[in-house]
């Protein structure tokens, strides 16, 4: 598909987005399956290029008609391809069932797919086509470890070539086979992120020691070299800490009733992110007092 937005890359971006693009059949309770353009990375691509951050999603699309369904929907916010060519593999497909508290459980289909059809090489030469770079964020399904080869040296490039890295845990336990394994490599990939994004779900998923989400929180942030860790809590709302030693607590005044959060993190990471540009805060924001103004 042909980007009109992207003749060549535009001075504007801001922000380079690496990952999973797919469609979530979402059951409903009447036995239907409801196909929605999805995938965490996605997700928070549209909702940083809806805030005005200039925005670059890097991973390829597919040719089939779920993929230029995602390609539109980038393009029709604003997001720049550094793939425009479709390519032949087929588009990753999900299968998401929520419970009666809103909480998504997901089976993926992500074998011989478009969005993986990329390499490090190439992440690594989009992103050094556009000066204005700044900020490069992935996590979720990228942090699989059969796509090491491909994000690892990726993330170590982005780290020395001075950009924030923002990495969102955003595990997928259900799907990966080797549990073990997969928190060893979430945790590694960590170590290259100057955000973290995590939920309480994921904290507990990586095993990691302290009473509750806020202590495990603060263990990840201290065992990494991130300056910040953006924790976010279900209904009981969010917390924002920080290498030195502040916790920032965000919570709705009355309370809420749960229905659905899929997609919910990846809006409110893209939020977070739009805030950090909008004040241009460095990489290392976290690693001193942060005012509370």
């Amino acid at each position: 598909m042909e980007n009109p937005y992207m003749p060549q890359i535009n001075s504007s971006i801001q922000v380079a987005t690496a990952g999973e693009a797919l469609i979530d059949f979402i059951a409903h309770t009447d036995g239907r399956f409801e196909p929605c353009l999805g995938g965490a990375v996605y997700n928070l691509t549209r909702a940083l290029a809806r805030q005005g951050v200039g925005t670059l999603y890097l991973n390829p699309l597919s040719r089939d008609r779920f993929g230029r369904r995602l390609a539109q929907g980038l393009l029709d916010v604003g997001v720049q391809l550094a793939v425009p060519e479709a390519v032949p593999q087929v588009t990753s497909l999900a299968v998401v069932n929520v419970d009666e508290q809103g909480h998504p459980d997901y089976a993926f289909y992500r074998e011989g797919v478009a969005d993986r059809a990329t390499s490090a090489a190439a992440l690594k030469q989009a992103c050094s086509r556009v000066e204005t770079l700044s900020l490069v964020c992935t996590g979720a399904l990228a942090l699989s470890p059969d796509d090491a080869e491909t994000y690892l040296p990726w993330l170590a490039a982005q780290r020395h070539a001075g950009r924030t890295v923002v990495i969102d845990a955003n595990l997928r336990p259900s799907v990966m086979p080797h549990q073990e394994q997969y928190r060893r490599h979430v945790l590694t990939a960590l170590q290259f992120a100057d955000v973290i994004k995590a939920s309480d779900e994921d904290l507990a998923g990586l095993n990691l020691p302290g009473a509750g989400a806020l202590a495990q929180a603060q263990h990840l942030l201290q065992s990494s070299r991130a300056s910040v860790l953006a924790l976010t809590l279900g209904a009981q709302g969010a917390a924002l800490l920080t290498r030195a030693g502040q916790v920032f607590q965000a919570r709705e005044l009355e309370p809420v009733a749960v229905v659905d959060t899929v997609g919910a993190g990846d809006c409110f990471l893209a939020g977070l992110v739009a805030a950090m540009l909008e004040h241009e805060l460095p990489a290392d924001w976290g690693s001193a007092f942060v005012s509370e103004e």
